[in-house]
């Protein structure tokens, strides 16, 4: 059973917009996909807050200047020359980084920008969009901006989650499971320094929920019957 409430998401993120929603979605996606412990779901509360922006982006923004094409891509722009004929040309560099790979057609297909990351872990590439077809029993495939709402994006978060094996990691608690969990979602170390406050955070929300939390009422102990000689 999830274990997320209202107010552990409120102290996790103030400024968070729509909390009542974003708290109901978030509880069927972590219960759903066994993110039940306090360990599981701060790491997870974690990355999901970094990959979307603390829940503000929900696609992919690929609105990139020369440099910072150079910077994020530099093995396929590593010149000015290179780099500026995609430079805020969203669509044309989705479908040009994305071409033939993550199961997606070549350039001309369309592939990349239909499938650009999506969802609070940034889904990309037609083979994800496929897998959370079979996975979640929507057809993604056909309708890619589904993942972008609010619903689908927490359950294919929770479902990316657990099939990479993220739960076990997260049970470990070490700063070096930490690490491992955002190799297997980003592909790298990006934003670790931001993903690590997140982590404290989250781990700080949830142990004030437990420290509020009202004592167990427990029955008094009864004497029993005696068993003492006259």
């Amino acid at each position: 059973m999830s274990i997320l409430t209202p107010s552990i998401l409120s102290a996790f993120l103030p400024s968070l917009a729509r909390q009542d929603e974003w708290t109901a979605a978030l509880i069927t996606a972590t219960d759903q996909f066994e993110i039940t412990s306090s360990a599981r779901l701060a790491a997870f509360l974690a990355q999901v807050a970094q990959e979307s922006s603390e829940f503000r982006r929900l696609v992919e923004n690929l609105d990139y200047s020369t440099m910072r094409l150079m910077q994020v891509w530099p093995n396929r722009f590593s010149t000015v020359t290179a780099a500026a004929p995609y430079a805020h040309m969203p669509e044309k560099l989705a479908n040009h980084v994305y071409a033939s790979r993550l199961g997606n057609g070549d350039e001309a297909s369309g592939d990349g920008w239909r499938y650009r990351g999506r969802g609070l872990l940034q889904i990309t590439g037609r083979a994800n969009y496929q897998t959370l077809t079979g996975a979640l029993s929507h057809a993604f495939v056909d309708t890619p901006d589904d993942l972008a709402t609010m619903a689908w994006a927490a359950l294919a978060a929770a479902q990316y989650w657990r099939s990479h094996g993220l739960n076990a990691l997260a049970d470990l608690g070490s700063d070096a499971s930490f690490v491992a969990i955002t190799r297997a979602i980003n592909g790298g170390e990006i934003g670790l320094d931001g993903r690590r406050a997140y982590w404290a955070r989250a781990r700080s929300a949830l142990e004030m929920s437990t420290a509020a939390m009202p004592p167990v009422a427990r029955p008094p102990t009864s004497a029993g019957p005696s068993t003492g000689t006259a």
